[in-house]
């Protein structure tokens, strides 16, 4: 970890000669189509359906065979009981898939950063991006460790909140933003609808999943409908695990759903829900 933080020190007074974008183009696909980033926790506060989540060495080959583009950690272990030992567990068993379709999944530091120390330690760790949200640490700072993060070659998701925030973030050189903590689909593209975007400069938009308080799948439409907004790609966390283990609504049946092709127009796993047994029906017609 020192030695990446000073190499960290040593490119602060470069020139940023190019930031990477492969994860970046992992995430963005052709229109009309949606990317899904599974978040891995440990714990899940606050909710009545789960406590406590497989380890990652269980999760991590679950998230990969069912679809999703890449796994993000929450390395805070106060919110998340995650470390960056997690981090490391989950690199580790993606990486037994090189060779294999589909491969290993580049994995996200989801963590709250405030000191390019956490970012070396991403990279120690094996993590391919992290997470930095601008709300915390603000313009001068979020442009400061996407130059960091491009030192060690990691790519930066900056979390906004609004529209002043999402512009921000795209002037301090963000490629990829994601719209965090703002309910329904709707009121996620506002944040992203004005956005200027400078000639020749591509953003990734992530739409961050809320999870409902209930056993319904209204997460799954949310995500169609954030696909048909525009956005390229879907952050999901808790909803993955709102049925625990459950045969046909565990984590990889939920990332398959938000991955289909399915219209709301035509299909509402709202609809269908109730307690879980229509739901249930919906996503077992959709993985068949």
């Amino acid at each position: 970890v020192l030695s990446l933080l000073q190499q960290i020190k040593d490119s602060s007074e470069k020139e940023l000669e190019q930031v990477p974008t492969e994860l970046q183009s992992m995430l963005t696909k052709r229109k009309g189509t949606i990317t899904i980033i599974a978040e891995y926790k440990r714990k899940i506060e606050g909710s009545g359906f789960l406590t406590e989540v497989l380890d990652p060495v269980i999760l991590s080959p679950v998230f990969r065979e069912f679809g999703a583009a890449a796994v993000a950690v929450l390395a805070d272990e106060r919110t998340g009981g995650c470390t960056y030992d997690d981090i490391a567990a989950m690199v580790e068993e993606q990486e037994e898939a090189r060779g294999d379709v589909p491969g290993p999944l580049p994995v996200i530091s989801s963590d709250l950063i405030v000191d390019e120390i956490q970012i070396a330690q991403a990279a120690d760790a094996g993590a391919k991006a992290v997470t930095v949200t601008y709300g915390v640490v603000g313009e001068e700072k979020v442009q400061q460790f996407i130059k960091d993060a491009a030192s060690l070659g990691l790519e930066v998701i900056v979390n906004v909140g609004n529209t002043e925030e999402a512009q921000g973030a795209v002037n301090s050189g963000a490629s990829i933003i994601s719209v965090t903590g703002v309910d329904g689909s709707d009121n996620k593209f506002s944040v992203i609808e004005s956005l200027s975007i400078p000639e020749g400069r591509k953003v990734c938009t992530i739409a961050n999943i809320l999870a409902k308080d209930n056993k319904a799948l209204e997460e799954v439409e949310e995500a169609w409908m954030c696909r048909d907004l525009g956005f390229n790609c879907v952050w999901v966390s808790d909803a993955l695990y709102k049925a625990g283990n459950d045969p046909v609504e565990h984590p990889g049946a939920i990332i398959n759903s938000m991955k289909a092709k399915s219209s709301v127009k035509y299909a509402s796993p709202k609809a269908r829900s109730g307690k879980g047994e229509g739901a249930r029906e919906y996503l077992g017609d959709i993985l068949m």
